[in-house]
């Protein structure tokens, strides 16, 4: 069943939208809800905020996993955003559609008019939506500078930044990313970037692809330095060594200037494709000019053999009521989701044999997508789980140093970024004593020196006490070699059982955010504003 699954990304425009604000223009940005039974929606994503504009195209690009057996009925909801709370309750609802996602994928590209509420028309506004299969797993990365930018501003030097366009097969040009604005700067440099390669230019590396130059301007529209056309094959061509420039052409300019030659040239420093990790499930949060931390969660659920499905006894056993497997995954879930804007996250299970070799693994995607094991909230985790219980087979033993390994690894990567931007929760739920404790040991003193936390539940009437020795409550964790934790308080054990009458999530929340703020104190980087985390 889980083969059946495929991941869509769709790309959303507006034009002509409501204008609720006196003196200036709407703030919009997109919500995409789905409908989860008995009328009940759901948010899966929403796009950045722009401000000042009626006509726009959104940078963020939304993802949803298709299910070809289902009909997935979503709904897209534009609002006016006056504020940067993430409650839309108090904000000017602009209009929105209602579609199933068979509709979008079916037609590729198509413009719906918004409704105030269905069937009643918002007057004016028109969405755009286009679909486009996830295939490619690669990431473009790119550094830029730009060099002599033409002033547009009459008191002050040009707030330059970027957008990037790719061609779509019908000759449309569709936003897939811009850029930070440089405020005052004629010679500026933009932060590195990467972009998944699927949207950057769906995987074609003689794709067209369009870059522009604008001045920002708060009160919109923004005032157009130059553009110039390309392909992925060009850019790739740079490198540290040997950066490649373009001319950016402002039309006007050049159509009434004899002597006109170019508004300003771009360099591209580095162009590298390399392959995909874990751009799905994190995303970078701003405030203000300040880079802070996101969290993506990892979940590892315990497939051991002491856990027959069939069975009434069983931890795995699906009842009316759930299992406590799902009850701890939907308790602690739904707490560690709040700290993920996009709510995509990969999830694991160990210790069951798989087809179709049948052998043990202690790391298998949950979605049988090893190349993308992202689940779309804990709702996406819950069903996965549902599906590949039946085609498993529980077994054993109980080893966690595989799946600590495996989020280390990914840390790991983002580690030697040297920014505080992605931090990592692996949650473990488990019904069995651990049976590997010394390789986990070894892995957790390896991971304590890597932006992550590790989060073990566990669930039944087992005995703990190892695992509870791993959190360090009673004294540093060391290796076997004597080696001590970087930092003491990497893991945490939470006894389900124990605690599922009382506030569960307190229990979750009490360490992690000291553990980020830990962990950010002893790489040397500026304290993390975890406050403004939530208000994200």
């Amino acid at each position: 069943m889980a083969g059946c699954v495929s991941r869509v990304e769709l790309s959303v425009s507006c034009r002509s939208l409501l204008d609720r604000d006196l003196g200036s223009r709407s703030d919009p940005l997109c919500v995409l809800l789905q409908e989860v039974g008995g009328g009940l929606w759901v948010e899966l994503d929403r796009t950045e905020r722009i401000q000042n504009c009626q006509n726009l195209d959104f940078c963020k690009n939304l993802v949803v996993d298709c299910y070809f057996e289902k009909v997935q009925k979503l709904k897209f909801g534009v609002y006016d955003t006056d504020n940067k709370c993430f409650d839309l309750s108090d904000d000017d609802y602009l209009g929105g559609i209602e579609f199933t996602l068979g509709q979008v994928v079916s037609s590729s590209v198509f413009t719906w008019p918004l409704e105030l509420k269905q069937g009643k028309p918002a007057g004016k506004g028109t969405v755009t939506i286009s679909a486009e299969e996830i295939k490619d797993t690669r990431v473009v990365h790119l550094e830029m500078e730009g060099q002599n930018l033409d002033k547009k501003d009459f008191l002050g030097k040009s707030d330059p930044f970027l957008e990037f366009y790719k061609q779509s097969d019908a000759g449309m040009w569709q936003l897939v990313y811009r850029s930070e604005v440089i405020k005052n700067n004629l010679n500026t440099c933009w932060r590195k970037f990467s972009v998944p390669l699927q949207m950057f230019c769906g995987g074609d590396f003689n794709k067209p692809i369009k870059v522009r130059c604008a001045d920002y301007d708060s009160d919109g529209p923004h005032d157009s330095i130059g553009s110039f056309e390309t392909n992925l094959t060009q850019l790739n061509k740079a490198s540290d060594a040997s950066p490649v420039e373009f001319e950016c052409i402002n039309p006007e300019k050049n159509r009434k200037k004899k002597s006109y030659k170019n508004s300003d040239i771009i360099r591209i420093k580095s162009c590298k494709v390399g392959r995909f990790l874990l751009i799905f499930f994190l995303s970078l949060l701003f405030s203000d000019c300040n880079e802070i931390c996101s969290c993506g969660e990892e979940v590892g659920v315990d497939f051991t053999g002491s856990n027959d499905p069939k069975s009434p006894d069983s931890l795995h056993y699906i009842s009316p009521d759930d299992n406590e497997y799902l009850n701890a995954i939907w308790s602690v879930g739904s707490v560690v989701q709040d700290y993920d804007m996009d709510k995509l996250f990969p999830a694991f299970g160990f210790g069951a044999q798989i087809p179709s070799s049948w052998q043990v693994s202690h790391e298998f995607a949950l979605n049988f997508n090893p190349s993308n094991p992202c689940c779309q909230g804990i709702q996406g985790i819950v069903s996965a789980y549902h599906q590949i219980l039946p085609q498993i087979r529980l077994y054993g033993p109980t080893d966690f140093s595989p799946i600590i390994n495996l989020v280390a690894r990914f840390a790991a990567h983002w580690a030697q970024q040297g920014t505080p931007s992605q931090y990592f929760i692996l949650l473990i739920i488990t019904g069995g004593e651990i049976t590997d404790l010394d390789q986990t040991r070894q892995a957790i003193v390896h991971a304590s020196k890597l932006p992550m936390s590790i989060i073990i539940v566990g669930v039944d009437k087992a005995d703990f006490k190892a695992v509870e020795f791993l959190d360090g409550d009673n004294g540093v964790l060391k290796s076997l070699t004597g080696k001590p934790v970087a930092q003491d308080v990497c893991v945490q054990f939470v006894p389900f059982r124990q605690l599922k009458n009382v506030t569960l999530s307190q229990m979750v929340l009490a360490e992690v955010p000291k553990q980020l703020v830990s962990y950010c104190k002893w790489q040397g980087w500026p304290p993390v504003k975890w406050s403004e985390i939530m208000m994200k």
